[in-house]
């Protein structure tokens, strides 16, 4: 299922077909630095990633991270969307791309539209966001989509920088 669509993206909900994707992307140098190491090394581990993540958040909530793909040829190059962790009190943009797609605005691209469309589909006001004090990247972009820093928070077992985004959309 389409979530939104950019000039140049597809955001879509996750398939277990995307399995061997995802294994890339969570293996990926840049994920484990920035993000964490999930331990997802087969297929199987993979697929059970996708069913009890993405998948399973689509089913509870609505929403969740999101394949995102280039729209002229349908190349998987990261995920984008919205999660609900326990350890936060409102939902929170997640995104990760393969290092070959970064740099060229498609990240920005997926979150402005992640936020744009989504917030109001779901009634959401407030969104969060976390990154690593070091990824200078995630936090300039974050800024650039209009997110406020707020503070710190540890996860994952260390300090992030925690945002919020206040939607002006009601």
């Amino acid at each position: 299922m389409i979530v939104c669509e950019s000039e140049r993206l597809i955001i879509r909900q996750f398939t277990l077909a995307d399995a061997a994707f995802m294994l890339r992307l969570l293996n990926e140098e840049s994920f484990i630095l920035n993000i964490t190491d999930k331990n997802v090394r087969n297929i199987t581990q993979a697929e059970k990633h996708l069913q009890e993540g993405p998948m399973a958040s689509y089913e509870k909530l609505g929403f969740g991270l999101c394949l995102v793909e280039l729209k002229t040829t349908k190349c998987p190059i990261g995920i984008c969307g919205l999660l609900k962790r326990e350890e936060l009190a409102h939902p929170d943009l997640g995104y990760a791309f393969l290092p070959e797609y970064c740099g060229k605005g498609y990240a920005l691209e997926a979150a402005n539209n992640m936020l744009k469309q989504q917030l109001p589909k779901h009634s959401l006001t407030t969104v969060l966001a976390i990154t690593s004090p070091d990824n200078h990247s995630s936090n300039r972009l974050l800024q650039k989509v209009g997110f406020k820093q707020t503070g710190m928070m540890e996860l994952y077992n260390s300090q992030n920088n925690l945002y919020e985004y206040i939607s002006n959309i009601r």
